[in-house]
């Protein structure tokens, strides 16, 4: 990857008084919150990967998931067209699925996209097929993420995909998966219509979808 934004260096090394600091500045500086977003999950990005490395543990990860919360509040109020999306409708659905309990990639996701402009219902982790299919019959979205960090909930992703089609709501609605094992075979397997690699990649489709309508 390339190098780090000075913001995504101090959320990556865990230091709140600078990564604080730092998006204060920026945000005094006028410039674009979807941009500090988007350096804010560069370092997420990479917090996450010296957790995968066992360099980091989960105290760093709830921690840094603090910093990135704590982040947010200070640019929600400059994100001005999170109102209009919501009244347009603009919503996405996410949550972990039935058999896994992971909720931090989840997190970040539901985080990011929300700052985005997005009215985010997040289901929570461990979510069953019928909570998914209810949750769409009810509100009409057209985005779904489906967030799995272990290998063997595959086929329960592949069980809520299914469910929806059996619902009658799949023409109606785009299914994101993301995840640390999932890849564009897991996908295929499914049968979503989209992998994010990470959150990022997440609110770059749901813009996508949104705009495409």
């Amino acid at each position: 990857m390339g190098k780090l934004s000075e913001l995504a260096q101090a959320l990556m090394e865990l230091n709140e008084f600078k990564f604080l600091e730092l998006v204060d500045e920026k945000l005094k500086k006028k410039e674009d919150p979807l941009e500090i977003i988007k350096e804010c999950n560069a370092g997420m990005v990479e917090v996450g990967n010296l957790f995968s490395e066992n360099k980091y543990f989960i105290s760093e990860l709830m921690f840094s998931a603090e910093l990135f919360k704590e982040a947010m509040k200070k640019l929600e109020p400059f994100l001005g067209n999170s109102k209009t999306k919501e009244q347009s409708g603009e919503i996405v659905i996410i949550g972990t699925v039935e058999g896994d309990i992971h909720d931090i990639g989840k997190n970040i996701a539901a985080n990011l996209i929300e700052g985005s402009g997005y009215r985010v219902i997040d289901l929570g982790v461990d979510v069953p097929a019928e909570k998914f299919v209810e949750e769409l019959k009810k509100t009409g979205a057209k985005v779904l993420g489906l967030s799995a960090m272990l290998n063997f909930v595959f086929p329960e992703m592949k069980n809520v995909v299914d469910s929806i089609a059996e619902a009658g709501l799949r023409e109606q609605v785009k299914i994101i998966i993301g995840g640390a094992p999932c890849n564009e075979q897991v996908r295929k397997f499914c049968g979503a219509d989209y992998y994010a690699k990470d959150a990022s990649a997440g609110v770059t489709i749901c813009q996508e979808i949104y705009s495409s309508e």
